[in-house]
């Protein structure tokens, strides 16, 4: 039971979430009310609670924020930006600001999974940039270019810069970044955060040793993905 307990404090609701879990918390026991009163029998009450209840806690399943903290030496380490499953491993030419090939690393992110976002590294934030763009499917390859996303550029205590993009899918809408320019940023920080299905993809150098494969699920600020050189 400790245990437990323990693992429930480490679990608080993202501050993206806060405003729209209340209001819509208050119209549900708003609306419960008036049905409650309204009619002799209570099967329209239930059904109503019933169908708003299980919505209202997806919502707060969306919203969850665990708190992390990566135990371990970060010195060259990339670990999991988002919580999710890896889709894509791969060599990819990289046009807009590397203009060369680097190995890039996708993590789709599903409606149920925690959609806070964390640096995937230690440094330094050189820039970051928003693109506005289409909303294909999040884990169809075209969506990191075509998508609408946010890129983060990063430049580690060694000099390499990684490039950190998070990607709108087909229903969400809304990106939202933390991190701002020639601010010093670590493992452990929020990056920032994706509202429903999402994906966000980690440009690094050729010749990053890689911890993953295809299909294997990552635990944001948790999972190590590659060791750069």
């Amino acid at each position: 039971m400790g245990e437990r307990i323990k693992k429930l404090k480490k679990i608080r609701i993202h501050r993206e979430g806060t405003d729209e879990l209340f209001y819509t918390m208050l119209a549900i026991i708003a609306v419960g009310v008036i049905l409650w009163r309204s009619f002799d029998t209570q099967i329209p009450f239930w059904i109503f609670i019933i169908i708003f209840g299980t919505a209202w806690a997806l919502m707060l399943n969306f919203y969850r924020c665990p708190i992390r903290y990566f135990n371990g030496n970060t010195e060259r380490v990339v670990v999991a930006p988002a919580d999710g499953k890896i889709v894509v491993v791969e060599e990819t030419n990289e046009d807009e600001y590397f203009h060369d090939k680097r190995l890039m690393i996708s993590i789709f992110m599903s409606p149920l999974n925690v959609h806070a976002n964390w640096f995937p590294v230690d440094g330094r934030v050189k820039f970051v940039h928003h693109q506005d763009g289409n909303y294909h499917k999040a884990w169809l390859p075209k969506a990191s270019e075509e998508n609408e996303h946010a890129d983060i550029m990063i430049t580690t205590p060694e000099g390499q810069d990684i490039l950190v993009r998070q990607i709108a899918g087909a229903m969400a809408r809304r990106i939202v970044t933390y991190a701002k320019d020639d601010e010093d940023c670590y493992i452990d920080e929020h990056l920032g955060f994706i509202k429903l299905g999402s994906r966000v993809d980690v440009f690094l150098p050729l010749g990053t040793e890689v911890c993953v494969k295809m299909g294997q699920p990552t635990t944001g600020d948790q999972t190590v993905i590659a060791k750069l050189k």
